[in-house]
């Protein structure tokens, strides 16, 4: 199996044989916060993590970056109407 990388978050991958061959270990890993990629044929298929871990939300990653004006649907508001027949 590959090391994984010296601490820069990137998370190892291993091809479907080694993972079939390693599983419960690799499994173990993910669950204490490991992810690790399964590959096939050196490219990437899936990512397993645990359920665990703890996911940031991404609504308002943004927040204070720029803003939206109250009247944003104003501008095409005849097109939206004729699309929806409102």
């Amino acid at each position: 199996m590959k090391a994984d990388s010296t601490g820069n978050g990137v998370p190892k991958t291993v091809n479907i044989h080694e993972a079939k061959t390693h599983l419960s270990q690799l499994i173990l890993e993910a669950s204490q916060g490991s992810p690790f990629i399964i590959a096939k044929a050196g490219k990437p298929m899936v990512k397993v993590v645990s359920i665990n871990q703890e996911i940031k939300p991404r609504t308002g990653m943004l927040a204070g970056v720029f803003s939206v004006p109250d009247d944003i649907d104003t501008p095409f508001q005849d097109e939206i109407e004729a699309m929806f027949g409102a």
